[in-house]
């Protein structure tokens, strides 16, 4: 007996070709809620392509400089009762102030103070400046607020340090990178000027000798930083003696008897 296959080949074709015309007419299944419809020529399965970035910018040329990123600020462990971030005033009004630096938020201040304390820049120098409930300032040698030291103007670092009663802040002129040596203590607090002016430390013991600063603007008779050290160094106190203030016309001489008697011309 005698068997073809071509008819069945036949029919296996016609059904093939009837399946895929099917398909073709019909329609995509539906996207999720939200979801974009896929590129035009895209399977539905084939998620689209990304944007094409921006070209990035090419490498700095030779010879341009980069800037170095910033050092880690001090952590409080670091700084906080280090003699190396702590300064001493000794002032006419009796005994020595101790302040706490904060070189985590004002380092170059904290480094200039530092500078010009071991130069002796600030020994002899006076409060010019005394503002009662308010604060009392100093580090000018002219003693008039127009002075400063050789050293250039700082660039400011203001900080969210508040100025509380001891803070120890730097002064400056109008331009805000000015300060240079002029610093003020607080003597009663003052939010409004916090991150204006750059508080730099705060005084930890010896506030009684701050308030006793002679008050004016400026003062009759001028209290002064008799000796202004790093406690690092372990400068000692100056004798009492030179802890002191002489009132005004204290050092004339005594009016005598003879000189009461004395006709009145």
């Amino acid at each position: 007996m005698t068997f073809t296959f071509r008819p069945m080949i036949l029919t296996a074709m016609a059904l093939g070709l009837a399946a895929a015309a099917a398909a073709q007419e019909a329609p995509p299944a539906p996207l999720p809620d939200g979801a974009p419809p896929p590129p035009v020529g895209a399977p539905a399965d084939v998620p689209a392509a990304p944007p094409a970035e921006a070209p990035t910018a090419p490498p700095a040329a030779t010879g341009e400089t980069t800037v170095a990123p910033a050092a880690p600020a001090m952590t409080p462990d670091q700084y906080i009762n280090n003699p190396e971030y702590m300064l001493d005033l000794d002032l006419s009004t009796g005994g020595r102030v101790v302040i706490q630096l904060y070189p985590n938020v004002a380092p170059a201040h904290v480094e200039r103070v530092k500078q010009l304390a071991r130069a002796g820049f600030y020994d002899g120098v006076k409060f010019h400046r005394v503002i009662d409930g308010f604060m009392a300032q100093t580090g000018d040698p002219t003693a008039t607020g127009q002075g400063g030291s050789q050293l250039p103007d700082l660039k400011a670092e203001f900080n969210a340090s508040p100025h509380l009663r001891g803070t120890v802040s730097m002064a400056r002129a109008e331009s805000e990178d000015s300060a240079n040596s002029q610093f003020f203590i607080m003597l009663q607090p003052r939010f409004s000027l916090d991150r204006r002016y750059t508080a730099f430390g705060r005084v930890v013991s010896g506030m009684q000798y701050v308030d006793a600063i002679q008050k004016g603007e400026p003062p009759a008779m001028m209290s002064r930083m008799v000796q202004v050290s790093v406690a690092a160094d372990n400068k000692p106190v100056p004798p009492a003696s030179m802890l002191t203030e002489t009132p005004p016309g204290a050092d004339a001489a005594p009016i005598t008897a003879d000189q009461l008697n004395a006709p009145i011309r």
